[in-house]
């Protein structure tokens, strides 16, 4: 089962990603947040507890606090508090250097273009366990 953190400053996006996992049984539980800066204050305050979501999907291009400034924060943290949180970009930009560029972080598992279908969304669930960084549907 799997414990979901969707990072988007677009509530549309939001109301998209919970029809998607709507009925989706590998999914135990999703948050949504529109400031990555929440995400990254509960990931450091909770490295102990091990009370850490199974995936994040983060969007690039938000205005608070950037997509790739979040990835930078975290990786700084210590690896083990994260090593098993695995990160998957979704994002609207079809940039090849948006996708080289997310390559050079370890914590990051895929590169996804929106819109994302229920799918890979499900294998996205489906897969959430020891960090493989196996390649989705259509991952780059």
């Amino acid at each position: 089962m799997c414990k979901l953190v969707v990072i988007d400053d677009n509530p549309t996006d939001h109301y998209i990603m919970q029809r998607l996992l709507h009925n989706n049984y590998n999914c135990q539980q999703a948050t949504y947040t529109f400031d990555g800066s929440l995400v990254l204050d509960y990931l450091e305050e909770n490295k102990e507890s091990g009370t850490m979501p199974d995936v994040i999907l983060l969007d690039l291009d938000m205005p608070q606090l950037t997509g790739w400034e979040f990835l930078d924060k975290l990786e700084t943290f210590n690896a083990d508090a994260h090593k098993n949180v695995r990160v998957h970009i979704m994002s609207s930009s079809i940039r090849t250097a948006d996708v080289f560029q997310s390559k050079k972080y370890a914590c990051v598992n895929s590169f996804m273009t929106k819109p994302l279908s229920r799918d890979l969304v499900n294998q996205v669930c489906e897969q959430a366990g020891p960090l493989n960084n196996q390649q989705l549907g259509n991952a780059s």
